[in-house]
């Protein structure tokens, strides 16, 4: 038995060696036949391991050979931040800080002599958003929000915790351009319906604007937000890759099952401000829910025109909201021609869109709402100095529901199941437990932005101006935001302590 048992073992080791090196001579010549990949070319076989490891590169780098500073879009420090936010283990660190303060760019905030005292701290006060203008206002409870990811790019999952979240914290969801789920609905949140280009949710057949749809959506959701751009890509609409149109997907948008969901790259029915304005006022009247513009920003021009408009028209006409969103804002697909060189990234076009609004004197009409990367509480306190009302973000809640930062977002293949539709990887994110993180890091975002403003010396978080942050210019010096984006003379500003508690 024991000799039969060796003849076996023999002669399935000899059958395997043989299909092994008759694989190998396929291989061989194939790769010196082909003629699409010099390498393989000219090292076939032994060529295949330079794709192997490059493949494998990213994720190398990632956990081995990159330092806590070096990665991009958000670096492991970032990344940590994030993570221990949601999962309420504080913002502590030891022996000092790997942030460079000497890196231009860097944000550098202006410590009071004699900060807030905690009995006079005040907390945060909320803003309403188009109260006098329509029927049903917000109320702007959180200073940061959910911002616009699209059940498509995100799994069913992830988008039920971030309902559920978003309710415990108080602040609202967007629900992207991709439409209404039921999964917005499940938490019972403030949900912005987004209306992108391709008009997902409220169109027709024809790809028009269906109004009794927008009429019967605006006893659900709590304001309407006009899609004009993103910062990931402007100029340029939605792409879902086919993979992730599901059968569910493909009701909610209206479209058919696995086939790429495509945008347009921008709406059919604006083509300029004035359209732009004329359609804001509908959505507001037929739902009676404020209704705003989300947009990347080029230049000065778009925002001109806008308040130039509104001026003209009367202020009935002013989107109540205004999402500006910087250049570095991601997505779950996007052409890189245009993630890398479109737009201006949010540090430039904040001050500029506030300041044209200030100059105007619509700053109190038009809520505006900064999103761009902000995922940390410093740069959102950044972004309150610059003169936004509120903070969204995307990529800092898909971190708090466990994204790792794969890249594999337009590929339906996240490890962890935020961006992906397959039911086995969707399997990793427990709602019951996700949803906590997600209002988790809300909150404490909330709590280290008031940390950083009474260590400014101002009572809560809206009292934060310009010249309560510095940038840093060079190794040697940095300059206040307000002598580098200073505020435009006689905007009709009133001084934000004012502002903030009328």
């Amino acid at each position: 038995m024991s000799d039969m048992t060796q003849v076996v073992t023999w002669g399935l080791g000899t059958l395997a060696g043989f299909i092994i090196i008759v694989g190998l001579i396929f291989v061989l010549l194939r790769d010196i036949t082909q003629k699409q990949h010099t390498i393989l070319r000219n090292f076939p076989v032994v060529g295949h391991l330079r794709y192997f490891f490059e493949s494998l590169g990213e994720y190398f780098r990632q956990y081995f050979f990159a330092g806590d500073r070096d990665e991009m879009p958000f670096n492991r420090a970032t990344r940590a931040w994030v993570y221990r936010l949601a999962k309420n283990e504080g913002g502590i660190i030891g022996f000092g800080s790997t942030y460079d303060l000497r890196q231009p760019g860097s944000i550098l905030f202006v410590n009071a002599p004699f900060p807030i005292l905690e009995a006079d701290q005040l907390p945060t006060p909320a803003l309403s958003i188009g109260e006098g203008w329509c029927r049903y206002p917000l109320l702007g409870r959180s200073l940061v929000n959910v911002s616009g990811m699209s059940f498509g790019a995100i799994s069913a999952p992830a988008v039920r915790a971030l309902s559920r979240g978003a309710k415990e914290a108080g602040c609202w969801i967007d629900t992207g351009e991709g439409g209404l789920s039921p999964h917005h609905l499940e938490g019972g949140c403030d949900v912005i319906m987004q209306i992108g280009t391709a008009k997902y949710g409220v169109r027709k057949l024809d790809g028009s604007l269906d109004r009794e749809r927008v009429r019967e959506l605006g006893h659900v959701v709590s304001a309407f937000e006009i899609k004009l751009s993103q910062g990931a890509k402007p100029g340029k609409g939605g792409v879902l890759p086919a993979m992730k149109v599901t059968e569910e997907i493909a009701t909610i948008r209206g479209i058919a099952v696995n086939q790429d969901s495509i945008s347009p790259n921008r709406h059919l029915d604006i083509a300029n401000i004035d359209q732009l304005l004329d359609q804001v006022m509908l959505i507001r009247e037929l739902s009676g829910r404020p209704c705003g513009v989300k947009t990347a920003v080029g230049g000065w021009e778009f925002i001109k025109e806008l308040c130039e408009a509104v001026l003209r028209r009367g202020e009935d006409s002013a989107p109540d909201f205004i999402v500006i969103d910087g250049a570095e804002g991601g997505s779950g697909a996007a052409p890189q021609v245009l993630a890398d060189h479109m737009a201006l990234p949010i540090t430039e076009a904040l001050p500029r869109v506030v300041d044209a609004l200030l100059e105007a004197d619509l700053k109190q009409r038009i809520r505006v709402v900064a999103s761009g990367k902000l995922v940390t509480s410093a740069k959102a306190s950044w972004a309150l100095c610059a003169g936004a009302d509120f903070i969204n973000t995307a990529r800092g809640f898909m971190m708090a529901l466990g994204c790792i930062q794969a890249l594999r977002c337009h590929t339906n293949t996240c490890p962890t199941g935020v961006t992906t539709h397959n039911k086995r990887l969707q399997r990793g994110l427990v709602v019951e437990e996700k949803y906590l993180r997600v209002a988790q890091y809300a909150s404490n975002m909330v709590k280290e932005i008031d940390m950083i403003a009474h260590s400014c010396g101002v009572r809560h978080a809206r009292e934060l101006r310009r010249e309560h942050v510095r940038i840093v210019q060079d190794a040697n010096s940095s300059i206040a935001l307000n002598m580098l984006c200073p505020y435009p003379a006689g905007g009709g500003r009133k001084p934000a302590r004012d502002r903030a508690i009328a």
